[in-house]
């Protein structure tokens, strides 16, 4: 999809999903940073307040009177364990080497609030790693929940039982600070994003400007014109030797024209001339024949002297004609009339097109009685005229002949289709049907379908058809309703 868009366009994406893809993460890293300093900060918290306690514990231990014993923690602790939790504003509970729950800081607890027995996973962990600490976490009412369980020893480092000290995370605050950065972060990005936007948009119609220009002359360049050169102010070095690379594509690209054109026209005059001189030798090896064979026979006393005279101009008046016809036929080809666009009825023109045509066999179809387009009339009846007359002429021996002509209406465009059930056009001549001297009949000059072409692609439509052999063939010619300036 990007790669569909132009290039401003992608620049301009580019700069604003680079800001975009900056933001989301340095807003990823701020979420992560902040967590991070809070499981950092509850870390140390818990191993402070854990150190401490042991200090206390460890005091009382010297200071009591009972032997230190585990049957005896219950009693060495029994008041004290209360003004350590004071002190230390922690509370914690205080099990044997078994796991069975001796003392609690708590005055009383449920049994269902503090466990009265330590999990085997506790147990076995202090008695077979060899680790003096177990560290538990999990999430307990929505909020991280760590607990500590480790040896509390005599004063001959002697476990006699296990401390236990749960600490509840409370991230009340790191959250309130975080939404409200975040907040205060988010409006700088919207700010940033609004920069950004109006930046890149200048910024990428400022590096494409020079390309839009080149885009532009190379657009209009046209072999059948005068190409302009591009002149640009302080262009990059990129853009100079762009710029560069043109200007000298349209020199050579003129002195091309030049020597293309001369060649077009040296050598379509060499082709008409030989088919002029050919087309004028047919009827005039006829002609010159009849003259001699009457030169021969003329006799001023034969009785019918009046009746082959007749006969005999009859003949050159006849040759003269076909002689008219083809200077006809390659004027109107060399000569076409300039268009003379008028908003017309397609279907009507058609019509009166071919009205001329006295041929039974010949069908007009159409859905609509009104195409509207802007066409030149007399260029539109030429082109019609010419495909029947075509038409006509593939089909000569053809048992049951029908042609059939149709005007529909694709869009904004007209589609005028020709029809015949005739002969057919061979493979061989497909290729050659649109050259201008090319004919297969054995009369006429083969321009009839150039001239089509030529005035079909003036309009900026297409010609086209298919053809079987035995079958027969349909021309269509597609053109739009409205021509372009």
């Amino acid at each position: 999809m990007l790669g569909k868009l132009s290039l401003r366009s992608r620049i301009f994406v580019a700069m604003i999903t680079l800001v975009v893809v900056a933001s989301v993460l340095i807003a990823g890293v701020t979420v992560y940073q902040y967590k991070e300093q809070g499981n950092d900060y509850h870390n140390e918290r818990l191993e402070r307040k854990e150190e401490q306690l042991i200090k206390s514990i460890n005091y009382t231990l010297k200071e009591t009177t009972y032997p230190i014993s585990t049957e005896n923690l219950h009693l060495i602790f029994s008041e004290d364990i209360y003004k350590i939790a004071s002190i230390q504003n922690v509370n914690f509970n205080i099990y044997d080497l078994e796991g069975n729950l001796i003392k609690s800081s708590r005055p009383t607890f449920e049994s269902n609030s503090i466990a009265t027995c330590l999990d085997a996973e506790v147990l076995n962990y202090l008695r077979e790693s060899g680790e003096t600490k177990f560290v538990e976490e999990k999430r307990a009412a929505g909020d991280n929940y760590q607990a500590i369980y480790t040896y509390i020893y005599d004063l001959k480092f002697k476990p006699i039982g296990i401390l236990n000290l749960p600490y509840f995370e409370d991230n009340t605050f790191n959250n309130m600070e975080l939404k409200e950065f975040l907040f205060r972060l988010a409006m700088v990005y919207i700010l940033m994003l609004l920069v950004a936007i109006i930046l890149a948009y200048f910024i990428s119609k400022y590096i494409t400007r020079s390309l839009q220009t080149i885009s532009d002359k190379m657009y209009r360049t046209n072999l059948t014109r005068q190409n302009e050169k591009i002149y640009l102010e302080s262009p990059g070095e990129e853009i100079g030797k762009l710029v560069d690379s043109y200007n000298r594509m349209i020199d050579e690209l003129e002195e091309s024209a030049v020597k293309l054109a001369r060649s077009e026209r040296e050598q379509a005059w060499r082709e008409m001339a030989k088919q002029v001189a050919h087309e004028i030798k047919n009827p005039l090896t006829p002609l010159r024949l009849t003259v001699q064979s009457f030169e021969r026979k003329f006799d001023p006393t034969d009785p019918e002297i009046q009746k082959k005279v007749k006969e005999f101009s009859k003949t050159l008046i006849q040759q003269i004609d076909t002689m008219s016809n083809i200077a006809t036929a390659f004027s109107s080809f060399a000569d076409m009339p300039a268009q003379q666009n008028e908003t017309l009825n397609v279907v009507k023109v058609v019509k009166l097109a071919l009205e001329i045509f006295n041929e039974d066999y010949i069908h007009f179809i159409t859905d609509e009685e009104e195409v509207v387009a802007k066409l030149d009339r007399t260029q539109l009846i030429r082109v019609i005229t010419n495909l029947v007359k075509n038409a006509i002429q593939a089909i000569p021996d053809v048992e049951s002949p029908r042609i059939l002509v149709t005007v529909a209406t694709v869009g904004d465009r007209v589609k005028i289709s020709v029809a015949d059930n005739g002969l057919g056009i061979p493979d061989e001549n497909k290729h050659r049907i649109f050259e201008p001297k090319f004919t297969t009949k054995s009369s006429g000059t083969g321009l009839g379908l150039g001239m089509v072409k030529n005035i079909v692609e003036n309009y900026g439509g297409t010609i086209t058809f298919t053809s079987k052999v035995g079958k027969g063939t349909v021309f269509t010619i597609d053109f739009p309703k409205e021509q372009k300036k």
